[in-house]
C-alpha cells in the first residue's frame, strides 16, 4: 500500500467519480483505478463497486475514506504548524499552475 494509493482513494471517494478524482489528481482514469485496486488488494477488502457509468464507495470504503480524510486532515494541521512556526511572517500563495506560469 502507498500514500499515492490512499491519496487516489480519497479524492475517488470525495468526488464519487474515477474520472473527476484523475482530473482533481492530474492523472489518468486508468492510474486511478489501478491504484484503488491495489489498495483493495493489499487491504484484502473491496473498497469501491462499479455503479452503471459510476461508481459507489461499499461500507468498507465509506468507513475507510472517513478516517482517510481525518488522517489527511491532521497531516494538513500538522505542516500548517511547523511551518507556521519555522518562519511565522512568510506568506505562501497557492495558484494554479496555468496561472503561475
Amino acid at each position: 500500500m502507498t500514500l499515492a494509493d490512499v491519496r487516489a482513494f480519497e479524492a475517488t471517494a470525495r468526488a464519487q467519480s474515477l474520472t473527476r478524482a484523475a482530473e482533481a489528481l492530474h492523472l489518468t482514469h486508468g492510474a486511478i483505478s489501478h491504484q484503488i485496486k491495489s489498495l483493495e488488494s493489499d487491504l484484502g477488502v473491496r473498497l469501491v463497486e462499479r455503479h452503471g457509468r459510476g461508481i459507489r464507495l461499499t461500507d468498507d470504503g465509506e468507513r475507510f475514506a472517513s478516517r482517510v480524510r481525518a488522517a489527511f486532515a491532521e497531516l494538513t494541521t500538522a505542516v500548517h504548524e511547523v511551518t507556521t512556526r519555522a518562519n511565522p511572517r512568510l506568506l505562501r500563495v497557492s495558484v494554479v499552475p496555468s496561472f503561475a506560469a
